[in-house]
């Protein structure tokens, strides 16, 4: 779109699911981009609406309700509250923060599908749809799990594979079993109403090519799903959670999720502008909130049915072809919307080498870091958008988040800040000093430092949010490498005017990094307000040598960021295996029982303990100890396939117990002359059974 005819900009963030609290997952892939986007919009004087909402609706509140024990209604209360304040805390600067449970979402979502449905978009079809005969209800796709049949993943939900992110029909799943009683569904006949995608193929190929601009995974997941024809998809579920739907002969039918969340934006919309004709602010704080932001006048339709307006959605990339195709085909049935102009969807974030399950506990809760990393909201926003998922899968570590805290935040932006307002003090009083004469080593400097607003710029209007935010680091570089080289600490031993330069460019570079940072890291942007005693600049300032005039005076300096010590990270790292550990125990299942033996077969194995007094590695192989045991009657050697989980050094001591009559066997051409008895857990993991107590060796064990 070109830039020239923009007026305002719509920009959404995906509606996250009140089913749970967002993770640093749906921060890196979708919230912290978006809101960096904004900011800078919001910083270049740009008309913007930030739109987001908890989607409240869908087969996941209603299994998490069911799990809870509890009703929808609850659970969507529960979770709308958690979420919403951990984003207000965390700087996501929403306009607002809605909800689908709203009964102006339920009316406009309703509105949106009578206009198409009077229009005769819809085809009523009767087909068959799993049935649960315990539960005696129809199965929603996510009601539904098996093997998935393009990757062979078994617990694919009937709508998609967390997998490998293939989207799915329920009726695509190989051994389908229901999640409310876990036997196999019936197909049994009900009627739906279909959006009839093939019909709008063309319309959406051409829209779709006309922004090969876009990334190449959304650019391809669009072409893949076109080239591959399009099916009708149903737009009602058999539920009785939801949007009714607002037509006869709809009893106990709500609509398709994907048909009613991305509705939510324009509800959302509508929402904000309705407050603010009333001018009223928001009569329930635990419904949603409004920013100071959202108090505007003027109508909604123009963030919606202007040309004039660029709307653009971050999303995850599971979430693709719902805004890349479902969506546009809605719009376009309906008429008088505009498209998106962009969709920049990130990749997925795994965590520390795993991928992040929420049913598994293995992710990073953000309502739980803001309580366990007070004040280091700008510590997490820095680390997921430095390691953003952006062209690929990426990984988050908790040693990675210590060493860019601590090498990158604290010992390059925070310490180059420091040093300049601390000298700055310590010889001018803490005022700015006057910029006397410019040297040819000056002028590089503020050259330089001239041209990264336009390179921020460029790279975050083209959604290269970690490239953007690398640029502004060097502008830090840029600072502390000037410092370096001119050495003001000894300069004023002999020439403070050259020292008033030195400084006076210093605490300019320090004035651009406020206004270039604060998209990124909004509370550093406002200590750094504080500490340079100014009320901030927008985007046209940045880079300029007259940001603070002679003589103003700086507050006292403070420490933008802290270390973060190793213990701090090792009890993040402990909490996560803990997770591991904990839902391990909870899924254990035993192995059967082998068959039948008598009590003779029994009596005749030979178990004594034993300890083992020397250990060593057999040659050529990874899994393979030799060890040398005392088992009270004599000093044997037995071969033992533990070398994956024990050293020789670990072992040597370890009383034990071992079959002692089990027949002689040469392993790796050593003779083996017993079996140890180890227990295996559900990961592999052996441990030794031993005596809780020291026995003498030789002892038997019955």
């Amino acid at each position: 779109m070109d830039n020239s005819k923009i007026k305002r900009y719509t920009v959404t963030a995906a509606l996250p699911y009140t089913n749970g609290p967002v993770h640093i997952g749906h921060l890196a892939g979708v919230y912290l981009p978006a809101d960096t986007y904004v900011r800078y919009l919001r910083s270049n004087h740009r008309d913007v609406k930030f739109i987001c909402g908890s989607d409240e609706n869908g087969v996941p509140i209603t299994l998490k309700a069911k799990k809870e024990g509890t009703t929808p209604q609850a659970v969507v209360d529960k979770y709308h509250k958690i979420i919403g304040d951990s984003f207000k805390e965390f700087g996501v600067s929403f306009d607002i923060y809605h909800r689908t449970s709203s009964p102006m979402h339920h009316q406009t979502a309703s509105d949106f599908f009578e206009t198409l449905y009077e229009k005769g978009v819809f085809t009523e079809e009767i087909t068959e749809q799993y049935y649960d005969e315990s539960a005696k209800t129809f199965l929603a796709d996510r009601y539904i799990t098996g093997t998935c049949p393009k990757c062979g993943f078994e617990n694919a939900y009937g709508d998609q594979c967390e997998n490998c992110g293939s989207t799915l029909n329920a009726t695509d799943l190989i051994n389908p079993k229901s999640t409310l009683s876990g036997e196999p569904p019936v197909r049994k006949e009900t009627k739906n109403w279909f959006l009839p995608l093939e019909q709008y193929e063309e319309r959406l190929r051409a829209y779709i090519e006309s922004h090969k601009e876009w990334k190449p995974n959304v650019y391809g997941q669009c072409q893949s799903w076109l080239n591959a024809g399009l099916q009708p998809r149903a737009m009602t579920r058999d539920l009785d959670w939801g949007v009714r739907v607002p037509v006869k002969d709809a009893e106990g039918k709500v609509l398709y999720v994907w048909f009613d969340a991305p509705i939510g934006y324009i509800s959302a919309t509508k929402e904000l502008f309705e407050y603010a004709r009333l001018d009223v602010w928001n009569p329930k704080a635990e419904e949603y909130y409004i920013t100071e932001n959202g108090m505007e006048k003027g109508s909604w339709e123009e963030y919606w049915k202007d040309d004039a307006t660029k709307l653009v959605h971050f999303i995850g990339k599971d979430n693709i072809v719902f805004h890349c195709i479902i969506f546009p085909a809605m719009l376009m049935a309906h008429g008088g919307y505009i498209l998106a102009d962009n969709v920049p969807a990130n990749e997925f974030l795994n965590l520390e080498g795993q991928k992040i399950s929420t049913s598994k506990n293995w992710a990073v809760w953000l309502n739980e870091y803001l309580v366990e990393f007070k004040d280091k909201q700008d510590v997490l926003r820095y680390v997921l958008t430095a390691t953003a998922p952006e062209t690929k899968d990426n990984d988050f570590t908790w040693k990675d988040f210590q060493a860019r805290n601590n090498n990158e935040l604290v010992a390059v932006f925070g310490n180059f800040v420091n040093r300049v307002v601390v000298l700055t003090h310590k010889y001018f009083g803490g005022k700015v000093p006057m910029l006397m004469e410019v040297t040819e080593q000056d002028q590089q400097v503020i050259d330089e430092l001239a041209l990264f607003p336009g390179k921020i710029s460029a790279s975050i209007e083209n959604y290269r949010f970690r490239e953007a935010l690398t640029e502004v680091m060097n502008v830090a570089r840029l600072g502390n490498k000037y410092l370096a080289d001119t050495e003001p600490w000894k300069v004023i031993k002999t020439d403070e005017d050259r020292v008033r330069t030195i400084l006076n460019i210093g605490l300019q570079i320090i004035a651009t990094l406020e206004i270039l940072i604060e998209p990124f890291l909004p509370f550093t942007a406002d200590k750094l307000m504080k500490m340079l005693n100014y009320g901030g600049h927008q985007w046209e300032d940045a880079g300029k040598m007259n940001l603070l005039v002679r003589g103003h005076q700086l507050n006292e300096p403070v420490l933008l960021f802290e270390k973060i010590e190793d213990a701090e990270v090792q009890a993040q790292i402990d909490k996560l295996n803990q997770s591991k550990i904990d839902n391990t125990l909870a899924n254990a299942v035993a192995a059967p029982a082998k068959e039948n033996i008598d009590f003779d077969q029994f009596s005749a194995m030979d178990i004594r303990v034993a300890t083992i007094i020397a250990a060593e590695k057999v040659e050529k192989t990874k899994k393979l100890l030799k060890l040398t045991l005392d088992t009270g009657l004599d000093q044997r050697t037995v071969v033992s396939g533990i070398a994956e989980f024990f050293t020789p050094e670990q072992v040597i001591g370890q009383q034990v117990s071992v079959l002692v009559n089990l027949a002689p066997r040469e392993i790796k051409g050593i003779l083996s002359q017993g079996m140890i008895l180890m227990s295996e857990n559900s990961d592999g993991k052996l441990t030794f059974v031993a005596p809780v107590q020291n026995h003498v060796n030789g002892s038997v064990i019955r």
